[in-house]
């Protein structure tokens, strides 16, 4: 192909997600990955991002413009969960399954696939609740730190989407029963209404990036992440409105998972809660109590202009969140 041809391509179709990976283990649609790289950290770093939703390439962004790229040239041993893309076969997937079985064996392939005693853990938006979950009913696991990233906690104050989910305006019940499952084209709406900028920004913001490539590059990965959202399994969709948005189990305490209940109290180790001020999705009011309702000593809170992409792409995620996080991780690593 000619370099014509491979700029044109590349502009149509961004060629996202390129640091070298390779598969270590899966769990029906699951796939767990490790990055290649030469780690200089003893613990290794699991990366859980939202299940459905949007596709976790944009952790992986552009060779320059990638979080994951920048954690393993910090000398991370990353890996990522990728829940997969979902089809009517996997409507019966529960919140329940990912967090009492799916997440577990995950955890464990992590320790066994780089011989460590013990990982730490970085919850992306949705991701954060059920790797917190998870660890707050198993606290035996062996957990060296925890970074939730614009992940909410206190769900009664996650904004505008708290509102629409709230019991007596959306029946959880009666969506899933019609639809069976969320539809890609339901997430892009909703999505679309939380920050109706989001998709036209990408269209927009071309003229404002002519002579800066690398920036414009940046906008046509986000408008292809944009266009391909993912599914969300029916059964898991009842059981997260229901116990996360409209009854707030995980920071009131009486979620549980199988038999375990889920205590933040019981989460100990160095935990570190970042959010964006304009994050419509998970404001700073929501992932703040975080810190309070953990029985860490070891505690941090970071805040940064922007929105819930703020924190993971672009100059204010690559200039001031990054480094944070690699910082604060390194250190207690």
């Amino acid at each position: 192909m000619t370099t014509a041809a491979t700029r044109l391509a590349d502009l149509l179709d961004p060629r996202t997600g390129r640091t070298p990976r390779r598969e270590v283990y899966r769990a029906r649609k699951a796939r767990l990955y490790r990055y290649e790289g030469t780690p200089t950290r003893p613990t290794p770093l699991l990366f859980v991002p939202n299940l459905g939703i949007s596709r976790p390439w944009v952790f992986d962004l552009l060779p320059g413009s990638s979080f994951t790229e920048y954690m393993v040239q910090a000398g991370f041993d990353f890996y990522l969960l990728d829940w997969g893309t979902f089809g009517p076969e996997d409507d019966d997937l529960t919140v329940e399954a990912c967090v009492g079985r799916i997440l577990p064996r995950v955890w464990r392939q992590v320790l066994e696939t780089s011989a460590a005693r013990e990982l730490s853990v970085l919850g992306y938006c949705m991701g954060a609740a059920l790797a917190l979950a998870l660890a707050a009913s198993r606290p035996e696991l062996p957990l060296r730190a925890f970074i939730d990233l614009a992940g909410p906690v206190d769900f009664s104050r996650a904004g505008r989407l708290a509102g629409w989910l709230a019991p007596k305006v959306f029946d959880v019940d009666r969506v899933v029963d019609i639809l069976g499952s969320v539809p890609p084209a339901l997430i892009w709406l909703g999505g679309g209404l939380l920050s109706p900028g989001l998709a036209a920004s990408a269209v927009v913001d071309a003229w404002s990036t002519i002579g800066d490539e690398r920036r414009a590059a940046e906008r046509r990965a986000v408008a292809k992440w944009v266009r391909e959202f993912v599914g969300i399994p029916g059964a898991f969709f009842r059981q997260w409105v229901r116990d996360f948005y409209q009854e707030n189990r995980l920071y009131r305490g009486d979620l549980s998972v199988g038999d375990r209940p889920a205590r933040l109290a019981a989460i100990r180790c160095p935990v570190l809660a970042a959010a964006a001020r304009q994050d419509p999705i998970a404001p700073p009011d929501s992932v703040r109590p975080l810190l309070r309702a953990v029985g860490s000593r070891d505690t941090r809170w970071l805040e940064v202009a922007g929105s819930h992409l703020s924190l993971i792409v672009g100059s204010e995620a690559s200039r001031h969140v990054w480094p944070a996080i690699a910082g604060w991780l390194a250190a207690r690593s």
